[in-house]
């Protein structure tokens, strides 16, 4: 399993040790039921995680990732790896570089691209944001779901950004979880179908249906929203609205993927590789693995699934199939829409905007704040 990744890896240690505020407020915009002030200059910023452009970023671009957590330079060269097996080159860059296009052509404000770990990075975008005039941003995580790296983590990025701006810089306000919005609901489901429909004939009938999400430490889990509990709860309710939609009736599984932190602490499980064994050993014939937890097919997904789980089923013996993620499917991109337009309009809060100050906060043993 790879030790980073697109969407964010264990214990990222920062110097703050108790909530940060910026998580309550957004970043200096709380968000509330009255529309946007006529004449403000805004744009919409896309928040991503980043990844190396070719075989030369990609040991930078890991020791980014990782510093101050003290791994062994062999487990880096592991993971790199994975990486030069794509030609050094992640694919989460292009297909947020698509996300911006597609999103340029739906909406009405000029659109930016910002990044946690490589080039382009969201201290620079902020910079330039405030060079255009800008005075207010609407932040899109490239996350639909609560926890803290997949959404604390990013009100934290723009706090930091606001921060080494300084006085001036553009109020901002994050948008919320998409998770069980109607396109991104659409997209998926479509792509379930497909991938049903590209098993044997006579397979799909009793394929068996895995969601899979990227695997977190259990401490992050259980703090994951405000009342805790709310990464598992919003992925089981998306994968359940996008089998309602593709294979009404089903059941299906939610497994994990991509652990990336030590053995001493426990994350959620079962890995989606033991889940297939589990799987074949009870008779199943095929299976439809679908990512509800990722919204692009970045390194995660291709090497997760297209490469470990598709060589595990093969070794066992069952019919496979891997359906898309969302990537800028045009209802996918239509909800994101609705929600940027819905918070222009003054629209009520929804979950992962308005959070309180310790929402997805883990408390270390010792006392201090860990950054999970």
């Amino acid at each position: 399993m790879p030790l980073a990744s697109d969407v964010d890896i264990y214990d990222r240690q920062r110097p703050d040790a108790e909530p940060s505020l910026a998580v309550r407020n957004n970043g200096g915009a709380v968000p509330s039921s009255d529309p946007a002030p006529a004449g403000r200059r805004e744009a919409l910023l896309v928040l991503g995680f980043g990844g190396p452009e070719g075989p030369d970023d990609v040991m930078p671009f890991l020791e980014n990732v990782t510093r101050g957590r003290g791994i062994p330079r062999e487990r880096l060269e592991a993971v790199a790896e994975h990486y030069h097996h794509f030609g050094g080159v992640s694919p989460i860059n292009e297909q947020n570089r698509g996300l911006v296009a597609a999103l340029e052509k739906a909406v009405d404000l000029p659109v930016y691209w910002g990044n946690r770990n490589w080039a382009p990075y969201v201290e620079d975008t902020w910079r330039q944001l405030a060079g255009d005039g800008v005075e207010h941003v609407y932040v899109l995580a490239t996350s639909a779901y609560a926890s803290y790296s997949g959404c604390r983590q990013y009100h934290e990025d723009v706090a930091r950004a606001r921060a080494a701006f300084g006085a001036g810089a553009p109020t901002a306000e994050k948008l919320p979880h998409y998770f069980d919005s109607p396109g991104f609901v659409q997209a998926n489901a479509e792509a379930v179908r497909a991938a049903l429909d590209s098993l044997p004939a006579d397979l799909r009938d009793g394929a068996r249906m895995v969601a899979t999400a990227h695997s977190i430490p259990d401490a992050m889990a259980a703090v994951a929203g405000p009342h805790g509990g709310a990464y598992q709860a919003e992925l089981l309710g998306a994968a359940q609205l996008v089998v309602d939609v593709a294979a009404p009736g089903r059941e299906f599984d939610l497994v994990w993927q991509s652990r990336s932190g030590p053995p001493s602490v426990p994350w959620l499980e079962p890995d989606v590789n033991a889940h297939l064994r589990a799987l074949a050993a009870a008779g199943e014939k095929a299976v439809v693995v679908f990512p509800i937890g990722f919204v692009s097919d970045h390194l995660e997904v291709i090497w997760d699934l297209d490469n470990e789980a598709r060589e595990t089923a093969a070794e066992l013996g069952l019919a496979f199939a891997r359906a898309a993620t969302a990537g800028t499917h045009a209802a996918f991109v239509a909800s994101l829409v609705e929600l940027l337009d819905e918070r222009r309009a003054g629209g009520h809060p929804r979950l992962g905007t308005d959070c309180p100050a310790a929402c997805c906060y883990v408390q270390r043993p010792n006392g201090r704040g860990s950054q999970l």
